[in-house]
């Protein structure tokens, strides 16, 4: 039976926070917990009284990534339930910021990444670790960070295993800003998008989706790039050189 608070969310002031919630493990994301995280989303763009999303983490990691342990042989399906809760938020039609409060790695920085705006604290990681693990990048992790700090930076990150602290993630990009309290600084920054009218919040972000690349909406881009990964990915969670990999981080 899956917990029910995998996912909490809170509305103040026109401003959802939701904040993934198993400190225990780092927050890494599961089935259950990323589909409590597309429901979560789903509700605040249901809410006609929330106008913007903060995403951030309980503890003190942001999202330690996917627990790719139980993926068995149906690889493919099981990498799409792992996506499934920050592809909601990369498709999320309210404005959204992540406030990193300390590491984001694997899946947790496509969570990151999927949000509009990123916001550093001063205990911050932005870890790929992909290709640490054997394992090609998914979610539509090369698109995204190609998007957000340029292909030399993203290539740096994915094929040369860049790390980016908070200071760094700023100076790149990654991160609007690095603030003390990153709850604090997404929530004051979502003020607003709360001040605003909703409709006009709606509509400017929609605009901003089509207009980004001409003749493509990036939602549309993003879901390709996952189509694209997942194969690879696939493939690559059932090498032996992944299992390997997987049981000595565990021991670790």
């Amino acid at each position: 039976m899956s917990r029910p608070d995998l996912v909490r969310y809170h509305v103040s002031d026109r401003v959802a926070l939701v904040t993934v919630n198993d400190p225990d493990r780092r927050n890494a994301v599961t089935a259950a917990m990323s589909a409590q995280l597309r429901s979560t989303i789903e509700r605040a763009e249901s809410d006609p009284d929330v106008h913007a999303v903060v995403i951030t983490g309980a503890g003190k990691a942001f999202c330690a990534g996917a627990d790719l342990s139980a993926l068995g042989d149906a690889a493919e399906e099981g990498l799409l339930a792992l996506y499934d809760g920050f592809m909601a938020v990369g498709g999320c039609t309210l404005p959204t910021i992540a406030a990193v409060n300390g590491a984001a790695v694997g899946a947790g920085l496509n969570l990151a990444l999927a949000a509009d705006v990123r916001i550093a604290g001063p205990h911050a990681l932005f870890d790929a670790r992909f290709q640490q693990l054997g394992l090609h990048p998914g979610g539509g992790a090369t698109w995204m960070l190609q998007r957000a700090v340029g292909p030399q930076v993203a290539r740096a990150a994915l094929l040369f295993s860049m790390r980016f602290d908070a200071e760094a993630a700023v100076r790149h990009g990654l991160a609007l800003q690095r603030a003390d309290d990153a709850v604090a600084a997404a929530l004051q920054l979502a003020a607003g998008p709360a001040g605003a009218p909703r409709e006009v919040v709606v509509a400017t972000k929609a605009t901003m989706r089509a207009t980004a690349s001409p003749g493509a909406v990036d939602t549309d881009t993003h879901r390709a790039a996952m189509r694209a990964e997942l194969g690879p990915q696939a493939a690559s969670v059932r090498a032996p050189e992944f299992a390997a990999r997987l049981a000595a981080a565990k021991r670790r």
